[in-house]
């Protein structure tokens, strides 16, 4: 009876431990798509993995590029253009082959089978591109819940994007 308690301890320490661990899952960057979606390699598949928490402006004229046209009061454009320069940014600190850190939240992937993840640049967590590309001013906060881990930390930093009228809010 003993032997079994302190079984049964570890057992449930274990699940604790791993259920409410926020592990790092180191991937490979195959290429950037844009500024808030990226093609990895997980698990021996190249994989979507977009963004948590953030949107950046469209690079394409679609539906949501008119959107944001209004959102911001630029033209479409002006828009892609944005887009492009978010996409850009991007690959100032992510690179083909490099490894990258994916933290998952509740939900792991969206309705289009992409990964959903904050993207950590070092396993310290140190830096995370998905609060970088807010803080630079070439995202928006967004939000989708469950997957709000973060979103204090992602309003601070748009808050201070807008405040230096940095990116999008030029």
């Amino acid at each position: 009876m003993k032997y079994l308690k302190k079984i049964l301890f570890l057992f449930f320490l274990f699940l604790f431990s791993y259920s409410f661990s926020d592990d790092l899952i180191p991937v490979k960057v195959a290429y950037v798509i844009d500024g808030d979606t990226y093609k990895i390699y997980y698990q021996g598949e190249k994989k979507s993995v977009r963004l948590i928490g953030i949107d950046t402006p469209e690079t394409q004229k679609n539906n949501r590029a008119e959107l944001q046209s209004r959102q911001f009061g630029k033209d479409i454009e002006e828009i892609k253009k944005l887009g492009q320069q978010a996409k850009q940014y991007a690959t100032n600190f992510i690179k083909e082959g490099q490894t990258i850190y994916l933290e998952f939240d509740v939900q792991k992937t969206d309705k289009y089978g992409r990964l959903l993840a904050y993207v950590w640049l070092d396993k310290g967590k140190n830096k995370m591109m998905n609060e970088i590309m807010i803080k630079e001013g070439y995202a928006v906060v967004y939000t989708v819940p469950p997957d709000v881990k973060y979103v204090e930390r992602f309003l601070q930093a748009q808050k201070q994007a807008r405040e230096n009228k940095k990116g999008l809010w030029r």
